[in-house]
């Protein structure tokens, strides 16, 4: 196998040695020890052995089911594995924890303290070594824990009994409250730096406050406050008393890492409640930024916010890439962060100075009561947004005449535009919508090339606002769904006909099958894992909630909800109807296609080199339809091969493309959808290519439990 010369790019850009084993320095291109391949999320690699002209003979390797789907249990992978000395180590969708080996995939060990009971999206794993001992760290529920890499054995000396409690130290009471990290943390020396996953409902929300932890001990070594406390910078972007109250505003996402000038960066999230801000009346410093800390300290060495006051979701959603890109003839080390809205910003990685000018441009503005948003939004100028921003009835889809003309007859009841269309009484269609542009798979950066892959989604979706205390009477199961879709829909899916796509966590569709009512209605009050508890629910809320789950003979009796004391809105007097997918008759998306992309920009320039379809729905591809796009999860890979590694997509295929035009060079069929990033990673003379293969999440296809790995054909 060829391998790359370690310096690139004139003789400038070096590759770190991504970690150091216990029996010496591996090679970089070799291992895959972080999340997203090296610490400045580049997503790329340096082998070349799997290239353009032999990626077509690609065979499986070797498989290895979780066992998820035999028992049962089966959901949503989202790790992008770790591969250190010759070993793989990947999470499940019970969040077990196993170690495999990567030529084989043969099982080494298993880490599941919890028996699989913790059911929460989980991208993987953190790792760090001194040289003496390795440790894995992992988030399970509420709690975050440290492994033995080698035996896979908890490591008492960590926290209490091998685990810190992510509910505290935060400095503030969230004891109740769901305090979780969907994302792995990254390792600068010996600290773990660390994100939360909270709530985002417009009941009480925890706030996303950044730390570090010792990795040895547990111990919080830092912590930036994302919402400002009094007398510190960015406090009077916000209501006075926001701080103490509004939760969110959190890095869920995961970071990257500038070892030489110890730099650690991060996208954030919008403030809690998501779609009312009457009470966080400003900016909202540091939801929405792109941000810059000192890794040894958390302090803050700059910020750049990519939305205002945000109302619709449009979380930072990945960390920005690490790049280096040349201007005016001179290399400019810069951060390049992909987003929800399809935007891209690329900064000065040392002050956070556009190196593309952004533009305030002004938007529409709420009507909701209370509410007071942002007169402006920043938009750069370069590169074009790489996403579909616009939604009128210019922007239908034209599949065929009768689908056109229903589409066009519910838009007659609906607000249409561009983007930052703010929420409304009447309902209002979100182009892109909560979970568009790029998630939380991020792109991908050949240094060699200086061109950023990025994957986005374009469907649209509908939302509409509503009082948060009813003004009608209706039956108890109404009155429960009415509950569950404004507070349990983020995470379980959308109303009866579409839980059984549960993003994230366990599908509520066969609750009953699982649960009893009296064991639900225990959960409702203490909550567990990343679940919080819904003790503030008056006793008739819960039976709502109850009726809408299980039925019962209680479910249609009406009552009368203006005489209610509803305990759940708190100080949030409008809530949101639920993020509603937005079909035609037949199921396929509104707006006209491509419904789903993968875009090479180039970094110098600003520039598109190619724009291509990403995946495609089946159905239409039988009939004559060229490559439709689908809504895709999962980020790319891109490898010295030539090639760009991706699943994503809702035809459930993982796909090679040509860097250079775009071209597919190969697709394999799965056994489900690759809601993943993948890895690429050497044993000896051999690259490899692992994939999880689950399906089920937010796209909701069909559910599996399967990690694949491919190579070429021993005899290449």
């Amino acid at each position: 196998m060829r391998r790359i010369p370690l310096l690139v790019v004139l003789g400038l850009l070096t590759f770190e040695v991504l970690a150091t084993t216990l029996e010496g320095a591996e090679q970089p291109w070799t291992t895959w020890s972080v999340y997203g391949g090296d610490f400045e999320g580049t997503k790329y690699s340096a082998l070349d052995q799997i290239h353009r002209a032999n990626v077509r003979q690609l065979v499986v390797a070797w498989e290895f089911s979780t066992g998820d789907l035999e028992r049962g249990r089966a959901g949503t992978i989202e790790c992008n594995p770790l591969v250190v000395n010759d070993v793989v180590y990947l999470t499940t969708a019970t969040l077990r924890v196993h170690a495999l080996r990567g030529d084989t995939g043969e099982l080494l060990w298993t880490f599941d303290p919890d028996n699989g009971a913790n059911r929460h999206a989980n991208r993987g794993l953190s790792y760090w070594t001194d040289g003496a001992e390795a440790r894995l760290f992992v988030v399970m529920g509420s709690y975050l824990h440290a492994i033995d890499a080698q035996s896979g054995t908890a490591i008492p000396s960590f926290g209490a009994d091998g685990k810190v409690n992510l509910r505290e130290g935060l400095d503030r009471d969230v004891f109740s409250l769901s305090v979780s990290a969907t994302t792995p943390g990254i390792v600068f020396e010996d600290r773990l730096i660390l994100g939360s996953r909270v709530g985002e409902g417009p009941g009480p929300s925890a706030p996303g406050h950044i730390r570090a932890f010792n990795v040895r001990t547990g111990e919080r070594e830092w912590i930036f406050n994302t919402i400002p406390h009094p007398e510190e910078y960015g406090y009077d972007t916000w209501s006075p008393d926001s701080w103490k109250s509004v939760g969110g505003a959190n890095s869920w996402a995961g970071f990257t890492l500038d070892q030489e000038r110890g730099m650690v960066f991060a996208g954030t999230g919008s403030a809690a409640y998501d779609h009312w801000g009457g009470d966080r009346i400003g900016e909202n410093l540091f939801a929405n930024c792109v941000l810059a800390l000192n890794a040894r300290t958390g302090e803050r060495l700059w910020h750049f916010q990519t939305v205002h006051h945000d109302l619709w979701d449009y979380d930072v959603a990945c960390p920005p890439n690490l790049v280096t890109i040349e201007k005016d003839g001179a290399l400019i080390d810069a951060v390049a962060q992909a987003t929800k809205t399809g935007m891209l910003f690329v900064l000065d990685r040392e002050t956070g100075t556009p190196l593309f000018p952004v533009e305030e441009r002004p938007v529409p503005q709420s009507t909701i009561p209370g509410e007071e948003s942002w007169p402006t939004q920043p938009f750069p100028t370069k590169p074009k947004p790489y996403a579909q921003q616009r939604f009128t009835m210019d922007e239908v889809a034209r599949l065929n005449p009768n689908s056109t003309r229903a589409i066009e007859e519910r838009l007659a009841e609906m607000t249409l535009g561009d983007v930052y269309l703010p929420p409304a009484l009447k309902p209002a269609v979100t182009l892109p919508q909560f979970n568009g542009g790029t998630d939380w798979g991020g792109a991908a950066f050949d240094p060699t090339t200086r061109t950023l892959f990025v994957n986005s989604s374009s469907e649209a979706e509908w939302i509409s606002m509503v009082a948060a205390k009813p003004k009608a009477s209706a039956t108890y199961r109404e009155f429960g769904q009415q509950l569950y879709n404004t507070i349990c829909s983020n995470c379980h899916g959308m109303g009866a006909k579409v839980v059984a796509n549960a993003p994230a966590l366990a599908s509520l569709q066969t609750i009953s099958e699982r649960m009893s009512r009296t064991e639900v209605a225990a959960l409702l009050q203490t909550g567990r894992g990343q679940m919080p508890a819904f003790s503030f629910f008056s006793e008739v809320e819960k039976d709502a909630v109850l009726a809408f789950l299980f039925g019962g003979e209680s479910a249609n009796e009406r009552i009368d909800l203006q005489e209610l004391e509803l305990n759940w809105p708190g100080s949030v007097p409008y809530v949101a109807t639920g993020h509603h997918n937005f079909r035609d008759p037949e199921g396929f998306p509104v707006n006209e296609r491509p419904w789903g992309t993968l875009t090479a920009i180039d970094l110098d320039s600003g520039d598109f080199r190619w724009q291509i379809p990403l995946g495609t729905y089946p159905k239409l591809e039988a009939r004559g339809y060229p490559p439709t796009g689908t809504f895709n999860m999962g980020g790319p890979v891109v490898t010295a091969g030539g090639l760009v590694f991706i699943g994503a997509s809702m035809d459930e295929r993982f796909h090679a493309y040509d860097v250079e035009t775009g071209e597919t060079l190969w697709e394999y069929q799965l056994p489900a959808g690759a809601y993943a990033t993948p890895a690429t990673y050497a044993i000896g003379d051999r690259q490899y290519v692992i994939i999880a293969a689950a399906g089920a999440g937010k796209p909701g296809t069909k559910v599996g439990d399967r990690y694949l790995c491919f190579a070429l054909p021993e005899s290449n």
